[in-house]
């Protein structure tokens, strides 16, 4: 069973990529023909609370802190997410004909019985707004 994290510090705060997200990233740039990275991030959703959300950027917002990923790929969190998705591993997966990201977050608490959306308990500052 995950730990769930009880403290924040902005000068340890880490997220994961596996290299299966890393080479899908890579392709969904390919094809769009544009693209640095990707953001991460959550927008308040479904019956639990969150939903995670990605999308390709171009560049880096103010307010987002940003991780280098291999070959140069970008990694983009607003600050104010980072205590929700500190620790997350984003990993990329084929489950049958169907491939997606799966986010594995110890700060998760519970999650809908669809999976679209999850909680996070003890949230001084929820963000408002998807990144």
């Amino acid at each position: 069973m995950s730990e769930v994290v009880s403290t924040y510090d902005p000068q340890q705060s880490r997220v994961t990529v596996t290299e299966s997200a890393v080479e899908h990233i890579k392709r969904q740039i390919k094809r769009t023909g544009h693209g640095i990275g990707l953001r991460f991030g959550i927008r308040k959703s479904g019956c639990s609370g969150y939903a995670y959300d990605v999308k390709i950027i171009d560049e880096v917002e103010e307010g987002d802190k940003s991780f280098t990923l291999q070959d140069g790929l970008i990694l983009a969190v607003a600050h104010k997410h980072l205590p929700i998705l500190q620790g997350t591993e984003i990993d990329y997966i084929q489950d049958g004909v169907n491939h997606r990201f799966q986010f594995n977050n110890p700060n998760e608490t519970a999650s809908c019985g669809c999976g679209e959306s999850f909680t996070v308990d003890d949230e001084e500052d929820p963000p408002s707004k998807s990144v």
